[in-house]
């Protein structure tokens, strides 16, 4: 300790403490007026399901749940919060048995006229109609009250009865937004800033697909093009990556078991050319933009499903119109009504998009788009974070020493789990190789 540090040492003033309360980083924390009240209704209810589960024989149940509770009431009392406490909110929302819970919705409505925009539609409106399913297993065994049944998302039409005015945003709607909408209510947006068109289309019979498709992969990655291949399966998946590794293609597969920071790798390896196919199954449909992407390759088009329906091909087929030699082949011996459909729709879009070129005289450009650089150094800010410094690009190595880098190495895995919470996993990948380059 220098003299500096000894002066303000001595010029800092103590207090004594006697007793101090640290409640936890929560949004459940409930005032002592509502705990009150609330841990008298919990108290009620608790007696009666313990009485019920006792007299179906379930004791151990009925011990396991009144310990439990009982021991998130004193919690309550005590801090305000318990483990769990979102399972108690009908009793702290002061509701009744099944009324839907307070939404985010509600304080727009409270505040007058909002809007709601839902997109992807197609997808979000069957994940709002299945997302209430009233979990009664941990009740029967003991683990909950049944009031917590009631922490639940809204219903299907607990949410439309909330809900304004609303635009459903999808290249694919279903038919419950078209008929919301009415033909009135429909507006396309087909035509982009670039002029590219939407994908030329080919069906190619299934006999000798996989050597047509390593001659497709060759021609285009000669033309510093990628390639993007989806199959039925994840064993097709992984066979079909060993087969073109074996035939000298740089190639990954995706699929669902691929950790979703290994995923983001993956597709930034095509677009930076370390790899020039991705291989996958179903994640490679809505919102993925790859620019350098000129042509999808769909396995088995003609096998009926979840993963061959017009929705899924539409989808797919989108992934190759950023670039303007976008191009979608379909290994297929029949026309489906699904490939009809997405073909037929395609083409239409096409043809609307060629006609505004050529009456604007409008050239397709292929979109350009920025590639993250992951693997840059890092530095220290104001705010004592440490982030990627692109002054410092130059440079082969960073002069750390092993507190410093005890230090940055705890802040970014800080910063990492935050950007994991907010979805942001390009950024919670950039972080993650920065604490790899300071470890090693």
């Amino acid at each position: 300790m220098n003299d500096r540090d000894e002066l303000q040492t001595s010029e800092l003033k103590y207090e004594k403490i006697v007793e101090t309360t640290i409640f936890p980083a929560k949004y459940w924390i409930a005032s002592d007026d509502k705990i009150g009240i609330a841990v008298e209704n919990i108290k009620s209810e608790l007696q009666k399901h313990v009485k019920k589960l006792k007299a179906e024989g379930k004791e151990n149940e009925a011990a396991r749940l009144k310990e439990r509770t009982l021991s998130d009431i004193e919690m309550m009392r005590q801090t305000g919060y318990c483990h769990g406490i979102e399972n108690y909110s009908m009793h702290l929302d002061f509701r009744k048995p099944g009324d839907p819970p307070y939404t985010l919705i509600d304080f727009f409505k409270s505040k007058g006229e909002f809007l709601t925009i839902v997109d992807e539609s197609h997808i979000s409106m069957p994940q709002l109609r299945s997302m209430y399913n009233g979990e009664k297993t941990l009740v029967e065994y003991g683990f909950r009250l049944p009031s917590a049944i009631d922490n639940r998302p809204l219903k299907f039409p607990e949410f439309n009865q909330r809900i304004q005015k609303v635009i459903y945003v999808s290249a694919t709607p279903a038919k419950y937004e078209l008929e919301k909408s009415g033909k009135k209510g429909i507006a396309e947006q087909l035509l982009r800033p670039t002029g590219l068109l939407d994908p030329t289309i080919e069906i190619v019979p299934s006999e000798n697909q996989i050597s047509d498709l390593v001659a497709r992969i060759k021609e285009r990655t000669a033309h510093g093009e990628r390639v993007i291949v989806t199959t039925i399966t994840k064993r097709m998946a992984e066979d079909l990556s060993d087969f073109l590794t074996g035939e000298g293609i740089k190639v990954s597969y995706l699929h669902s078991e691929i950790k979703t920071l290994d995923r983001l790798k993956i597709l930034r390896d095509l677009r930076l050319g370390h790899q020039d196919v991705i291989v996958g199954v179903n994640l490679l449909r809505e919102g993925l933009d790859l620019p350098e992407v000129s042509l999808i390759a769909i396995l088995d088009a003609d096998k009926e499903g979840f993963l061959r329906n017009s929705t899924t091909l539409i989808q797919t087929m989108g992934r190759a119109a950023r670039h303007i030699n976008g191009h979608v082949v379909m290994y297929a011996d029949k026309i489906t009504r699904s490939i009809d459909h997405a073909m037929k729709e395609t083409v239409r879009r096409r043809k609307t998009q060629e006609q505004y070129n050529a009456a604007r005289n409008i050239t397709p450009v292929s979109i350009q788009k920025s590639i993250s650089e992951f693997d840059l150094p890092v530095s220290r800010t104001a705010k004592n974070e440490y982030i990627m410094d692109e002054n410092l690009l130059s440079a082969k190595t960073l002069s750390f020493s092993d507190s410093r880098k005890r230090m940055a190495v705890k802040q970014l895995e800080k910063m990492m789990q935050k950007a994991v919470k907010q979805l942001d996993y390009e950024k919670a990948l950039i972080y993650r190789e920065q604490i790899r380059q300071l470890k090693e």
